[in-house]
Formats: C-alpha cells, sequence, structure tokens
C-alpha cells in the first residue's frame, strides 16, 4: 500500500507517520508539505511544495497512492473566519480535488475534529468551517473518505507538538489520560490509535464516513 501523508510534522501527523513506517502492508509513505518530516526510513519520501494550494508543478509525484492521510490543521485561536476557512477548508480542497483526479480509488482520510458542526449553521466558528470541510471532501469521487474526529489525543513514542504551550499541557494532563482512559475510555484516544485507525479503514473501510471517537479507539 503506497500512501499520501499531509502534515507530517505535527503531533497527529507525527504519530501516524510512525504507524505507517511500522506496518507491513505499506511499501511506501510520501510526506507532502513545506519542510521535509526531519525522518529518515526505506519507506519515506519527501515532497516539499512551496505553494499548498497549487500542485500543478508536481502532479506526476501525486499518482498511482492508495490512500492519503490528511493531518493537516491549524487552531482558530485568534484567527477570522475567513483567514481560517482559507488555510483549513480551502487548503484542504486544494489537495484533495487534485488527489481525487489523479487517483479516483484512493481512500482519503481527514482528520477533523470532536463536535464538528455538519449543518454548517452552529454557533461555533471552527465548528462550521470544519463541517464544511468535511461535507465537501464527502462529494469528491474518492473510492471513499472518512472524516476522523479525535478529541483528545495523548502523544506517544516520542511525539510531540510543535506549539511550546501544547507540549506543556500535554506534560501536565499525562496524569489526567491515565484516568479518562479508565472512567472516560472514548474521551480520550492515543497517537498510536489514530494512526492504527487511518490504516485500518484504508485497508477495510468503516461503517460510516464520519469516525468519532469511540470508533477511532474500536479500529485502532
Amino acid at each position: 500500500m503506497r500512501i499520501l501523508l499531509f502534515g507530517a510534522t505535527g503531533m497527529v501527523g507525527q504519530g501516524v507517520l510512525h504507524e505507517c513506517l511500522a506496518d507491513g502492508d505499506v511499501t511506501q509513505v510520501l510526506c507532502v508539505g513545506r519542510n521535509p518530516s526531519g525522518r529518515t526510513h526505506p519507506k519515506l519520501h519527501e515532497l516539499v511544495v512551496a505553494d499548498l494550494y497549487d500542485y500543478s508543478a508536481v502532479e506526476d509525484r501525486l499518482a498511482g497512492f492508495d490512500a492519503c492521510f490528511f493531518c493537516l490543521g491549524v487552531s482558530s485561536v485568534g484567527m477570522s473566519e475567513e483567514d481560517y476557512r482559507r488555510v483549513t477548508h480551502d487548503l484542504t480542497l486544494a489537495a484533495a480535488r487534485t488527489l481525487a483526479r489523479l487517483n479516483p480509488q484512493m481512500t482519503f482520510v481527514y482528520v477533523s475534529g470532536a463536535g464538528t458542526d455538519s449543518t454548517e449553521r452552529g454557533s461555533r466558528m471552527w465548528a462550521r468551517v470544519k463541517g464544511a470541510t468535511e461535507n465537501a471532501l464527502m462529494r469528491l469521487p474518492f473510492r471513499a473518505a472518512y472524516m476522523f474526529r479525535p478529541g483528545f489525543i495523548q502523544p506517544l513514542h516520542g511525539v510531540r507538538s510543535k506549539t511550546a504551550l501544547y507540549r506543556a499541557a500535554y506534560v501536565i494532563a499525562a496524569p489526567v489520560f491515565g484516568l479518562l482512559r479508565r472512567w472516560r475510555p472514548d474521551s480520550v484516544t492515543t497517537s498510536v490509535q489514530v494512526g492504527r485507525a487511518m490504516l485500518a479503514v484504508a485497508k477495510r473501510g468503516a461503517l460510516a464516513p464520519l469516525v468519532e471517537m469511540a470508533d477511532i479507539n474500536a479500529l485502532g
């Protein structure tokens, strides 16, 4: 299985990359982004793209893949809806439309978030934009498209957030993850389970296109 991975330098993407490289069914991972992932591995290839809204110059590198794991994302804190939509909805769709044309048999997996608003009319800006992104992706002519909606993700195997504040928060919250997993198991997942769940739906599919926290944990 050949996989495209967007966002390999982020916390979610790091975990997904770790699981992809460890999976015996995966023969190649091509990481696409503005910067290299910083990893080296016989299965791993890198494609640095300066403009993530335009893939016309690299289309020959993006064909022939079985799955795409799209883990790019930013926080909406301090952003206007217009700016957040551009870096969430527009950037994601620029890649997805290109990939749907080049790889119609591909399975596309998008990392959204718990609480995403499928109606696109709710009061929370980020949830509306994520909902619009999900809906647009599910209309594209992929073989299958799945919207992952994780909440709290415990980073494992050295996975770290690029944001210092988030790194500190995860250190402080580490003891809480164990309690949540014991008392409310479907309120938290791990970077390992997210990566393995993505690989599972790429191989075997899932019951529904919206993959909520309990589904992620079951699949992973």
